[in-house]
């Protein structure tokens, strides 16, 4: 695969598949509303980055229709992560919520609290990776967002009530913080990850044009692709002493640079996986999805069959679809589902 396929495509999100038709879901006739509640969460993890991103991080929070009139009812949560160019709240037009969410309960999966925190970021999209130069994203998901949800509502404060999901960027952070914190959470749902694989340098022509960005605003003038290589370097190859991004690039004057490139590759879950298989086998479920249509369904059938050398139980479905276009049927009848067969409903009896 050439070199810009390899950077670009396994990047795409919903603004890249801005024209593709969404295949959406009728609504459930007779579905109850959720509660829709938009907060502001502060994040230790995210202070004091150098890209100056706000560490108070808007989060859309679903509760199921009977929660107001069961006060001492607890419930399970699904933390659910978007992919890379939006935020979460234009993923909801996606995954088409609250609709989606309310027919999943009407079709008979139990009530569950569903959290989409924004993880957008100067060069659009976090890549829910640990960096100084944009935060640690992995502690403000597993940690600051996990901790406010559980003082807030009534949840079920246990990693075997705690799901994670996400398409994309989302499923790429699915995937890395699933090997980390298996302690935090009980299940899996990676749908259409991104950037599994080690990369290679990009061309020429794209690392001229980066090479040429001397403020934090020329950022949002790059094309998809460029603008996402750049998120890539922020995450994955930060460099507090090379402001004004405060980053490493993988090619400089024209010459590919070995190290930034190894330094990408730690982070590429299928480089990555085997020093996690412990954490995996810790998961009660695992399960992963892509379209036929999709360039990603390569990396994550491989994923799959990895997990499946370590005997580690997972299911794989590669569905009629391309990347975006199914995302808010398998959100509906697939992730939620999948969360209301494998997570704890009930607390531990004592």
């Amino acid at each position: 695969m050439k070199a810009v396929a390899v950077i670009g495509l396994v990047m795409m999100a919903g603004a890249a598949f801005a024209g593709a038709p969404l295949n959406v879901p009728p609504p459930v006739a007779g579905a109850a509303p959720v509660l829709v509640e938009r907060v502001k969460v502060h994040s230790v993890s995210l202070e004091g980055n150098l890209e100056g991103d706000s560490a108070d991080r808007g989060v859309i929070v679903y509760l199921p229709p009977d929660y107001a009139a069961h006060p001492n009812r607890r419930y399970p949560v699904v933390y659910a992560l978007h992919g890379y160019s939006i935020s979460n709240e234009k993923w909801t037009g996606e995954i088409h919520t609250p609709q989606t969410i309310e027919g999943a309960f009407a079709l008979g999966t139990p009530g569950m609290i569903v959290v989409l925190a924004d993880a957008q970021t100067l060069h659009n999209g976090s890549m829910y990776s640990n960096s100084a130069t944009t935060g640690n994203w992995e502690g403000f998901i597993a940690h600051d967002l996990v901790a406010y949800i559980d003082a807030h509502y009534r949840t079920l404060p246990d990693r075997l009530s705690r799901g994670l999901a996400g398409h994309s960027m989302g499923g790429y952070g699915t995937t890395r913080i699933g090997m980390k914190y298996p302690d935090v959470f009980g299940a899996l749902y990676i749908m259409s990850p991104c950037c599994l694989s080690a990369r290679t340098a990009p061309p020429a022509e794209m690392m001229k044009a980066l090479e040429a960005v001397t403020s934090p605003a020329d950022s949002a003038k790059l094309d998809f692709f460029s603008r996402a290589t750049l998120a890539s370097a922020a995450a994955w190859s930060p460099n507090p002493k090379n402001p004004p991004l405060y980053l490493d690039l993988p090619v400089k004057d024209g010459v590919a640079q070995p190290a930034v490139l190894a330094r990408w590759a730690a982070n590429a879950p299928l480089a990555m996986i085997d020093q996690y298989i412990t954490n995996l086998r810790q998961y009660r479920a695992i399960a992963l999805d892509v379209g036929d249509q999709d360039g990603l369904k390569t990396d994550t059938a491989e994923l799959h069959r990895i997990l499946d050398s370590y005997g580690i139980a997972n299911s794989f479905e590669l569905y009629s679809g391309d990347h975006v276009s199914a995302v808010s049927d398998r959100f509906q009848n697939h992730v939620l589902p999948f969360f209301g067969r494998v997570l704890r409903f009930a607390p531990p009896e004592k």
